[in-house]
């Protein structure tokens, strides 16, 4: 199992962390707000502790659980405190209006991350395709994408251990179009399925 650390208290925080901790693996859970990190962990049990903001994460797996405007600058702020951790970025750049990405050249909040993250980091995008209570609840693939290939091994291990099945569509340069896929769920939600009690997945056809 693994030794994760979860940056953020928010839905998408508390919906991992459950089943990182359902999943057998360690978490711990690190909040601007003290008292709402501590919370949190509480509310994970499993032993999960809540870290001091800032500090040196105690999990080797990094999961930055925040508002995407928001996940390049924590990283930055935390600095060689990350050094050698792999970090997971679940962020979705959307626009005002929801149908467009919030940036317009071909990049990511993950490359984006890449360039902030210290020496000997790693950058995995995964989760951004996934309605909350949909992972909370559902059985949803995770697309991941990054670079290094330990790093993804590392990830899809602990994908597989929350009872989901990673599928690596490539290299970080691919995170563009999984924030691409993220307005594409968005826009589904809105027409063609009209609820959000669905995500992406691949069939695979018999052979």
């Amino acid at each position: 199992m693994s030794n994760i650390s979860i940056i953020g208290t928010g839905n998408m925080a508390r919906t991992i962390g459950a089943r990182a901790v359902a999943g057998g693996n360690t978490v711990e859970v690190m909040g601007r707000d003290q008292s709402k990190a501590a919370d949190l962990a509480k509310a994970l049990g499993g032993g999960a502790p809540a870290g001091e903001w800032g500090a040196a994460p105690a999990g080797d797996i990094v999961i930055v659980a925040l508002l995407y405007d928001g996940v390049v600058p924590v990283v930055a702020q935390y600095g060689d405190a990350l050094a050698g951790k792999v970090i997971v970025d679940i962020s979705n750049p959307f626009n005002s209006t929801f149908d467009g990405l919030a940036h317009r050249e071909e990049t990511s909040i993950a490359r984006e991350v890449a360039k902030a993250a210290p020496a000997g980091a790693s950058v995995v995008k995964a989760f951004n395709t996934i309605f909350r209570h949909v992972l909370e609840k559902g059985r949803p693939d995770v697309f991941i994408a990054g670079d290094n290939a330990q790093a993804k091994a590392s990830v899809e291990a602990f994908i597989e251990s929350l009872g989901l099945r990673p599928l690596d569509v490539g290299g970080l340069r691919m995170a563009h179009w999984l924030e691409g896929a993220g307005v594409v769920t968005v826009g589904l939600a809105n027409h063609g399925m009209g609820n959000l009690d669905f995500s992406l997945s691949i069939t695979e056809l018999p052979v």
